[in-house]
């Protein structure tokens, strides 16, 4: 079974709802600049990605000196760790198998914090138990991957001073925010509550559905620890495709905006229609959403395919998350994709069954909303 979704090469896909990419598409002008930078493949990138870095200095608001950029969020997950090499690491799960495979690639000890279930996994309040002054580094995600759950900007001041009066790092995973809104963001606090210890990770894959360009940034006041991580990517790790594409993406501001409203109708529209069907349907800010549906062992006797065989027969592929720790059979996550990709996922997913896991008062809580 695939770690990731977007397993497209392996099986013959119509409709991939696998991916949590931006549902409208890549923006005109950006395709345009990956179709200039067609000119530039015969010199070498700037290793210093100077125009890409001021535009994005400016999207943020955000200081040039606390910018670096990387092949992607994932290369950025692996320098920050190589960089801190940390002896203990903890990870709350479930969540994005990166900052595990990162984690272990530096030998790190890893610590893992179970979110409830029967919670929607939603909040954290009893972390700080296990965020002992011997552990080095946190990761965290924010909305998660891939639960979709938000963490409130108090709860996460408290946490990162309490990791920071500690001596430990936070890697703050916000690549799903721009879905979300800048509101929800912790960029403005990093800046403002002297969060040394934070390091914000962030790309342009996802919204602006550009995943095949692979382009990351990371945000970090922290001079010594940037040195460090800086020290620890490869030289010209950034194409031409990927800088031409970023300065003309940090323009993106109206497009943004068009597709924050876009992803929340249409991630009610797709959790209503789920919901209806008999899926438990937890509640995301993110443009996915994680279900569960009640597989028995002997479901092949009863119901024919698990949901994803049954789908993947039908051409649509969906994320299996029985391989995310912390989850187990029967849960799936679904990116939010346009109305008729929706109404035709609506049209092929059969009958939820009974939902035997959850309490029938938490599955009220789940079924009236949230979203």
């Amino acid at each position: 079974m695939s770690i990731h979704g977007g397993d497209v090469y392996r099986n013959h896909v119509e409709l991939d709802f696998s991916i949590n990419v931006n549902p409208l598409g890549v923006p005109d002008a950006v395709k345009a600049a990956l179709r200039d930078a067609v000119e530039r493949c015969s010199s070498y990138p700037d290793t210093e990605a100077q125009r890409l870095k001021r535009a994005v200095s400016g999207m943020l608001s955000v200081s040039e000196e606390k910018l670096l950029f990387g092949n992607g969020a994932s290369e950025l997950f692996m320098v920050v760790v190589h960089a801190i090499r940390p002896k203990k690491t903890v990870i709350p799960v479930p969540s994005f198998y990166g900052y595990e495979h990162a984690a272990s690639a530096a030998g790190s000890e890893i610590i893992y914090y179970k979110t409830r279930r029967e919670n929607a996994f939603d909040g954290m309040d009893d972390i700080f138990e296990i965020l002992t002054e011997d552990v080095d580094l946190l990761f965290l995600a924010n909305p998660n991957n891939p639960t979709g759950t938000l963490l409130h900007k108090e709860n996460m001041i408290k946490l990162l001073s309490y990791c920071r009066d500690r001596g430990i790092y936070v890697v703050l995973d916000e690549c799903f925010m721009t879905f979300c809104g800048i509101q929800f963001s912790m960029l403005s606090e990093l800046k403002s509550e002297g969060l040394d210890n934070c390091i914000l990770i962030s790309a342009f894959t996802k919204i602006f559905t550009i995943p095949g360009v692979r382009l990351g940034y990371l945000v970090c006041g922290n001079r010594l620890l940037l040195d460090s991580i800086r020290k620890q990517l490869p030289e010209w790790n950034l194409s031409c495709f990927a800088q031409e594409a970023g300065c003309v993406c940090a323009k993106q501001t109206d497009f943004i905006a068009k597709t924050q409203i876009y992803i929340c109708s249409e991630r009610q529209f797709l959790t209503e229609g789920l919901r209806q069907k008999g899926y438990v349907v937890f509640p995301s800010m993110a443009n996915f959403v994680l279900i569960y549906r009640k597989e028995l062992a002997d479901e092949r006797k009863i119901n024919g395919d698990s949901l994803y065989e049954y789908l993947l027969e039908r051409g649509i592929l969906i994320r299996d998350c029985s391989n995310f720790r912390g989850l187990g059979r029967g849960f799936y996550r679904i990116a939010v994709k346009t109305r008729r990709e929706n109404e035709s996922l609506l049209r092929c997913c059969p009958r939820g069954g009974i939902v035997g896991d959850f309490s029938d008062e938490k599955n009220r809580v789940l079924s009236s909303g949230g979203n």
